[in-house]
């Protein structure tokens, strides 16, 4: 009996943000590996399995998380990658940090073994949405100008783990893909609706963004790679906390990825032409609907299909968009995915599920 009892073993993930494209492609994840019991904490919650057991919890409010995470001893890891969006840089601090920190806290305080408390973040910090940014950016580089939430909730955590027994990890994505419907940040679903909708009107496939974001070097981040990086960070010992760039290993340009893309829908393209998404997309809810019953799609609504504000933000970036990703090959991550398989991938698992024609 002087071997360590299966208990002591397992790993117990608090993921917070279940429901985003992130937090459900880490539970997918965690669910191959045998020594996890997985918690997905949302505000909608979600359907218990024999593997998932999920809470529903207002984060913003600090009485509600700690009645809903309070009882949860047994958490190891909390993986944080939940969002709430707001119309400006600044308003997005107080929120985001006020869950991360709710979230901590809650935890902390109920759980005596967490080893570790995993932050999802993003090229924001290089400050990559405010215009041209040093490229490929790197963990060391200079912060910049605040307001800017990800960096904000790095500094809680630095500062909340001097002296604890966890440690801390932070991963940096670019535009993350994967599936997931109903999620405000999913450029594949863009790509596809878009598509889907130009095949139907009998149109040629435009790239709709700014005329210099055609030619510039861009990179993408399989949210299947990003959950193995994300477990691999809060389980290496040599990842304590240290931020990692976390992207796909590979760079493209548009004006070579989208004649691909077009190909995959059967269409051709037609040079670009700068157009708000947001705008000219607003009037196909009808035509969206017809497509439903014509081709026997899952009933999914329009708005749940459409994430076309976050299209106009990621085709607008006319300057490079790319980071190091040599820092978590050196401490011992060396997967890597291929952008354009992975966008046929995610295009092949949307038309299986019947949710684009």
């Amino acid at each position: 009996m002087n071997h360590p009892s299966v208990h002591q073993e397992r790993k117990v993930a608090l993921v917070v943000g279940a429901n985003g494209v992130i937090g459900r492609n880490l539970i997918d994840y965690l669910k191959t590996l045998p020594d996890w019991d997985i918690i997905g904490v949302s505000r909608r919650g979600g359907e218990n399995t024999d593997r998932v057991r999920y809470v529903a919890a207002d984060l913003l409010d600090p009485e509600d998380t700690r009645k809903k995470l309070g009882g949860l001893s047994e958490v190891t890891h909390l993986f944080y990658a939940a969002f709430q969006d707001r119309p400006t840089w600044a308003e997005l601090v107080a929120p985001n940090l006020a869950m991360l920190t709710n979230s901590v806290e809650a935890v902390e305080a109920a759980a005596p073994g967490l080893r570790h408390v995993s932050l999802m973040q993003g090229y924001k910090v290089y400050g990559a949405h405010l215009g041209p940014f040093k490229t490929p950016a790197r963990e060391t580089d200079a912060g910049h100008m605040p307001p800017e939430f990800n960096v904000d909730q790095q500094n809680y955590l630095e500062k909340r783990q001097q002296g604890k027994s966890w440690t801390w990890s932070a991963l940096r994505p670019s535009v993350v893909a994967g599936f997931a419907l109903g999620n405000p940040m999913n450029l594949a679903m863009v790509i596809a609706v878009y598509a889907s909708i130009s095949k139907e009107l009998g149109i040629l496939l435009r790239f709709p963004g700014k005329p210099g974001a055609y030619h510039t070097l861009m990179e993408m981040t399989d949210a299947g790679l990003l959950a193995k990086a994300t477990v691999w960070a809060a389980t290496d010992p040599r990842c304590a906390n240290q931020a990692f760039n976390i992207n796909n290993g590979d760079l493209f340009r548009w004006n070579e990825m989208w004649p691909k893309i077009a190909g995959y829908f059967g269409l051709e393209t037609a040079p670009p032409l700068q157009m708000s998404l947001e705008v000219v997309m607003a009037d196909k809810e009808p035509l969206w609907n017809e497509m439903v019953k014509k081709y026997g799609l899952e009933p999914h609504s329009y708005q749940e299909v459409s994430s076309w504000r976050f299209g106009d933000f990621v085709f607008s970036w006319d300057y490079d968009f790319f980071a190091d990703g040599s820092k978590a090959r050196r401490f011992g991550f060396h997967e890597f995915v291929d952008t354009e398989e992975m966008f046929m991938g995610i295009f092949d698992e949307l038309r299986r599920l019947k949710v684009i024609p």
